[in-house]
């Protein structure tokens, strides 16, 4: 316990030093929530990697390579990155050249009024509560494994030292940080990994004695399960606002394109590492287990205190930056959609900075509250990239490539979709959840904006080829 303890003082320590420093250094929101647009390559790489590598990497993705095997990777890894890509690729430019705060902006300069909402607050509740419960979640567990403490307890000093650190830092601690405990986390990942290898005979054991089915690309249930799979999660990532804050942030079109694709391409690699862990435990974890509690059995079976510690630091720093990310992309939401756009639209930059920090606290305490309600990361985390997908990606697409989509268009596609994929799961219909939303989304947005005409506050232009406003500043909430 000694071990664990001086590892977590000197890890938190470095962490709120940093925050300190960026507590006096931050003057504005563009500091606070954008990191005033001006983030060098190497920060928005390692920052990239950092907030890819939470509960859902170490815990998760661990879990889900025991349960299925190598057919996770393909299935949810790399489907993830693979998008993730796509949207540094073809939309990193275009974005970046928008000069917006989130993904919600894009929706209002667009469409003008208040638009931005939908997306703001599905963006915020639907995804930033729940990915951060997860985050939550798995702190207190490492608390609970390393210091014997009870998860609640655990769970209630995750949330003060997510807040000390996200209220005090902002984005810009997020960011340097980030870069720092990408380190960190490879090296954690890469320890585990040739240490199970290792206990389990070397790579050349572990595929003799390991079934076929656990390390094919295609799932146990065949083709069509793996890409339905894939379709309930992937598409999410290119409306993922942690990393258009990331493209937001970056100094320049140039580093938001190089810096998005070397970050995401080193984190598609690293990610095959849970999941050689999940299937190498096999060997000699009882297949029984939870698939949650596969990342601490193996590490407390395996690892003496001096080397588990750095295991658990390591699964504490992508836990804190995936927090950090997720309630600030929250805050970020409440305060620029929904403060300045709708009530406020002549806030001065100090109030926007204080409500940025006071939407913080509100993104972190709904995240504690739905904390209570998760029993499983995987699941969770899956359920809400599909909700936020079938949403938002169809909406997004049409913005940036058809000039004949409406604000109607778009206000009754959002809107209908997420009543839609909340109720099918009762509608009792053979089609699959994910499959049939993104069908019925497409067909909303389109047959609705045919059938509509566009409003005197429409920027009738494509973002794929035009900058929508001068200045995200000037949009106000008007109908």
């Amino acid at each position: 316990m000694y071990w664990y303890i001086t590892y977590f003082i000197l890890y938190f320590g470095a962490m709120f030093g940093v925050a300190a420093y960026y507590y006096f250094k931050i003057k504005t929101f563009e500091d606070y929530m954008i990191s005033s647009w001006s983030t060098g390559f190497w920060k928005i790489t390692g920052t990239i990697i950092s907030t890819n590598a939470g509960a859902a990497v170490f815990i998760g993705w661990m879990g889900l390579g025991f349960t299925v095997g190598f057919s996770g990777y393909f299935k949810f890894a790399l489907v993830a990155y693979f998008f993730s890509l796509l949207l540094v690729i073809l939309f990193a430019k275009p974005l970046r050249r928008q000069k917006l705060f989130t993904l919600a902006d894009l929706f209002t300069a667009r469409f003008g009024g208040r638009t931005g909402m939908v997306p703001s607050l599905i963006s915020a509740l639907v995804y930033s509560v729940p990915t951060l419960a997860l985050q939550l979640i798995g702190m207190s567990t490492v608390f609970n494994i390393t210091l014997g403490w009870g998860l609640n307890t655990g769970l209630i000093v995750s949330t003060l030292l997510i807040l000390a650190f996200s209220i005090m830092g902002g984005l810009p601690a997020t960011i340097i940080t980030d870069a720092v405990q990408a380190l960190i986390i490879i090296f954690g990942l890469i320890i585990l990994t040739a240490t199970i290898v290792m206990h389990v005979g070397g790579l050349g054991e572990l595929f003799a004695n390991t079934p076929f089915e656990y390390l094919s690309p295609v799932s146990a249930e065949g083709v069509g399960d793996t890409l339905l799979y894939a379709l309930s999660v992937g598409p999410f990532y290119l409306v993922w606002q942690s990393t258009w804050q990331r493209i937001f942030a970056a100094k320049d079109e140039k580093t938001a394109l190089y810096a998005g694709i070397t970050g995401h391409v080193i984190v598609a690699v690293v990610a095959v590492l849970p999941f050689l862990i999940g299937v190498s435990a096999r060997q000699f974890v009882d297949l029984d287990m939870q698939q949650d509690l596969v990342f601490s059995y193996v590490t407390n079976e395996l690892l003496p205190a001096p080397v588990a510690g750095i295991i658990f630091v390591a699964l504490l720093a992508a836990l804190m930056t995936g927090a950090t990310s997720f309630n600030l992309q929250g805050a970020s939401n409440l305060t620029r959609d929904l403060y300045q756009v709708m009530v406020n639209p002549g806030a001065t930059n100090e109030r926007m900075l204080l409500v940025s920090r006071v939407s913080v606290v509100i993104i972190t305490v709904l995240g504690t509250g739905a904390a209570a309600f998760i029993t499983n990361i995987n699941d969770a985390y899956r359920w809400a990239l599909m909700v936020n997908g079938v949403i938002l990606v169809f909406p997004f697409l049409a913005i940036m490539f058809w000039r004949r989509v409406t604000k109607k268009g778009v206000i009754t596609s959002m809107l209908a979709s997420l009543v839609f994929i909340l109720v099918y799961p009762f509608l009792g219909l053979p089609f699959d959840q994910a499959l049939a939303g993104y069908v019925f989304s497409l067909v909303v947005v389109v047959a609705v904006s045919l059938l509509t005409k566009h409003g005197e506050s429409e920027v009738v232009r494509t973002a794929m080829r035009h900058r929508l406003v001068k200045d995200i500043q000037d949009v106000e909430a008007k109908e």
